[in-house]
């Protein structure tokens, strides 16, 4: 299935703890937003908005917007801040600026079931969907003991950035099936070399 195109869940990544760093996830292990296609399924996926909304007015625009959206966030999620440093303080402008944008109105209406379900009021637009990521970067970034537990993925050649909610705060894989699987399969393997040798 072409990258493009492809839009399994299994592509796209929803175990960082926060939309934000998510969208982060996007680029490993090579550039998972490369249509309109997969940033509809990544929105919808990362529960910007509820399954079912329409988003057939995405276009291009979408996408370079969340790119650079990501871009920015990249920075300072991944920067130590130095007073006066350009490039943080440029990516720190446009993020504050974007989490401006108040994010889609959602309301309660009654499903099949007659039970309760969020719908959006109408069909979001990017600028509340950049809004609501952006509000994200911005609760994340001001939150001490979010910035405290962020940790980066200790699998091999893994740039994901996760926030480490777990008991002792001891997790070190973005994902204990992808990452995690992945190390001990390769620490399987060294032991299995090693009593062959």
């Amino acid at each position: 299935m072409a990258l493009g195109t492809a839009t399994a869940p299994y592509e796209l990544r929803f175990d960082t703890g926060r939309v934000c760093l998510d969208l982060l996830a996007t680029t490993h292990p090579v550039e998972r937003l490369g249509s309109v296609e997969v940033l509809r399924a990544w929105i919808t996926g990362s529960g910007l908005v509820p399954p079912g909304t329409p988003l057939a007015h995405a276009d291009l625009s979408w996408l370079v917007g969340f790119r650079e959206l990501r871009l920015q966030t990249a920075r300072l999620v991944r920067a130590r801040p130095a007073p006066g440093a350009p490039p943080y303080d440029r990516a720190l402008a446009r993020v504050n600026d974007l989490a401006r944008g108040a994010p889609p109105a959602p309301r309660a209406v009654r499903g099949e079931d007659g039970v309760l379900v969020r719908e959006l009021t109408g069909p979001p637009l990017c600028v509340e969907l950049l809004g609501a990521v952006a509000r994200d970067a911005v609760d994340l970034l001001t939150d001490p003991e979010a910035r405290a537990s962020l940790r980066q993925c200790e699998g091999d050649n893994c740039p994901i950035v996760y926030v480490d909610t777990s008991r002792g705060r001891r997790r070190r894989w973005c994902s204990s099936e992808i990452c995690g699987n992945r190390e001990r399969v390769a620490r399987h393997r060294r032991r299995a070399a090693v009593s062959r040798a």
